[in-house]
Parts: structure tokens; sequence; C-alpha cells
């Protein structure tokens, strides 16, 4: 980003000198992608004062991920492409992805009321309100809440009490909050019950068809919802606020659509490489992807989608940003779960994509993390 880039101050940019000696680096044939990438990332890590980052990009085909810092605040061990990452949110523009699937193997259309795809009593309980079309629930145009208040669950298992009864509980009682498509407000809630229509539609659990039909053939084989033995020694340690490490939770059955998901810088950066291929396999999932279907331009309110950059419009899970004299039409997303955000943003039309992820909450920190992957995103594409 420009101004990280130029206005930091001779002062950060020294002390980003001794910074390099505790940053790891991938090293492949961009040279100066990757010198993009080291300063750019030692800069952000100075701003942030995260206890680790990870930072990487796409341009021409061509990747970079570097790591900063440490992965538990002095453990002595630096981040790099194939740490294991909460991406929290991020697992919405999955949920996006695998509903492009759906529809280009014509499971699914986006215009499906989800009724019909939810047995049981969450099907019955979203038979009692006005039809919610499954491209309302990838678009937050559902009319349901962010969360669905529930108990707390124990420490150890936080997620416990997400369930899909507690769902159809807040449905039994509740109108929804808008009417389906007139409105967008960020909903968790409406992500998971996608997943779950994305199941019922495919035949199989959710997980199951995510490794069939995306990380699979990726081969982004650190990419799911389960913590597994290979990850162990990997793990990025998330930091509450006051800088206290947190502890690894499961992630559940439930919030597969929302923000389960684990992954690696290596295994988003392969991911936005498929994303950026305009003639590779899974053209047609990739094109409907890529589209926009709700503007907002038109919404009685939008409510919770500005905090990486403002939604001039949606795609399935993408927020998307139109092209102005400084930026290239952007789609992208934030993700934040257990003391680690995260955020993925790429320009279609230029062949170009940022990845970044620290491992503190400190929105203060977040949003100059998404201001600067906004601007690095602009100036590897040419702007």
């Amino acid at each position: 980003m420009r101004q990280l880039t130029y206005t930091s101050g001779m002062k950060a940019i020294a002390a980003g000198c001794a910074a390099f000696l505790s940053m790891t680096v991938a090293a492949h044939a961009d040279a100066l992608l990757d010198e993009a990438v080291a300063f750019n990332g030692t800069i952000l890590h100075l701003q942030t004062d995260a206890p680790g980052l990870v930072l990487g990009a796409v341009r021409g085909g061509e990747t970079s991920i570097m790591g900063f810092g440490e992965t538990r605040r002095g453990n002595g061990t630096a981040p790099d492409g194939d740490t294991v990452l909460r991406v929290g949110s991020i697992t919405k523009v999955f949920a996006g992805h695998m509903l492009a699937h759906a529809v280009a193997r014509g499971e699914a259309d986006f215009t499906d009321p989800a009724r019909p795809y939810l047995k049981g009593r969450l099907g019955d309980a979203l038979a009692a309100h006005p039809p919610i079309r499954l491209i309302d629930l990838a678009t937050h145009a559902a009319g349901l809440p962010r969360e669905v208040p529930r108990a707390d669950g124990p420490p150890e298992d936080p997620f416990a009490t997400i369930t899909h009864d507690a769902f159809a509980d807040w449905l039994q009682t509740n109108p929804l909050q808008f009417a389906p498509g007139r409105s967008i407000a960020y909903s968790n809630f409406g992500f998971d019950i996608l997943s779950a229509a994305l199941s019922e539609a495919g035949g199989k659990p959710y997980p199951q068809l995510l490794a069939e039909r995306i990380t699979g053939p990726l081969d982004m084989t650190d990419t799911g919802f389960e913590r597994t033995e290979a990850m162990a020694d990997r793990l990025m340690t998330g930091h509450a606020p006051d800088g206290a490490p947190l502890p690894d939770i499961p992630s559940g059955g439930v919030i597969t659509g929302s923000g389960g998901l684990r992954s690696t810088a290596r295994d988003l950066l392969r991911w936005m490489v498929w994303h950026l291929d305009r003639g590779g396999p899974g053209a047609e999932a990739r094109f409907l992807n890529h589209a926009i279907y709700v503007q907002r331009d038109g919404m009685e309110v939008v409510l919770s989608m500005d905090e990486s950059g403002r939604m001039d419009a949606m795609g399935l899970g993408w927020v998307a940003m139109t092209p102005t004299a400084q930026r290239p039409f952007v789609l992208q997303k934030a993700g934040a779960l257990q003391g680690q955000m995260s955020y993925i943003a790429f320009a279609p039309e230029h062949g170009t994509a940022v990845f970044v992820s620290m491992n503190q909450f400190d929105f203060a920190s977040a949003y100059t993390m998404t201001e600067f992957a906004n601007g690095f995103l602009a100036d590897l594409s040419g702007y």
C-alpha cells in the first residue's frame, strides 16, 4: 500500500531491517514480488505489533509468501506458508464457491427457496417465514440475524451450543428482520443454513463435498474443519486484545458455512491461482463465483459490510468493490476467529491477489491490515 510503503517514516523502515531477521521466506522465481512482499510485510508487522503475521501475494501466476514474528508470542517460531490458521469468515466465500459448484452441476438454482433443502425441525421452522432463496443466504440478504441467541458453550468447546435445533428455535419464535432480498445485514446464521442446504443438495456431508469439489482437486491438503495430527506442530496461536494466548478450540459440525475452516497461506494462494486462471478446470463454477448478484444501490438498509472497504455489491459471499482511479475491481472477504484476523482479496481482471493474517484481536490493527492489503493489491495491479 502506498501510504504504508512511503509514509511510515525512516525510523520504522530502519527497524524493519531488524525484523527481516525473524521473517521466513518462500523462495521462487518472481524476485520483484518477493521484494514487495518482504518490504511491505515488514512495515505492516511493525505497524500492527501483532505477535505474528503472514503475507502472501499472487501476480501473473507467481506466488510469494512470507512470515513475520512468532506463531505464539515468545515461542521463537516464525510463521510461514504452511502455518495453520483459523480463517474465520473467509469460510463464507468457500460456501459461495460451493453454491457455484452446485448450480453448475444442476443440483440447485440460485433462486431456489432454501426450505426444500432443509429437513427436520429446521426446514419446518423455515417454512413459517417468507421464502428465503439460496442467493439471499449467500449475499447476507435473507433477513436473518448475525448470530442466534444461545447458551454459552464450555470453554473448551464454545461452539457446542450452535446447533440446528437452536436455529429452529429462533425461527419458530421470531420474525425475519427484513423481507428477503430487500436489505443486506451480515449473518453467520444465514451461511450455516446455506452449507446445510448445499449438503442436502449434494447428497453428502458438507465437509466431504468441500473436499471433493474444491480442496481435493486443488491439492489444498491443509484446508478443512478438523485439526489433524499433521497440523499439530504448525498451528498459529491467536491472542486476545490484552495479548494473552487463546486455546485452540474445535469448530464443531454446524459452523461449516460461516467460520469453521482452517487453512494455510500456501493453500489459500493455490485457491487464488485457480480463481485467476481464465481457462483452467472449473471454468463454469469460476464464472458464476465471480459474478455480482446484489447491488448496494436500491437496498433499503446495509449493515456491517464496510469494515474492509466499502461494499458496492455482493457476490457469492464476496464483497465487491467497483473500480476507481486508485484501484481495480476487487472481490474481498475478511475473517476473524479465536484471536486470529485474516483478509483475502483479488483483482480478477489483473491476475493479482493478496492474503494477510495476524494472530491478535486488535480491531484498529485489523483496519490497518485491510487498508494495507487493498493498497498493496492496487500496487500489484499497476494502479
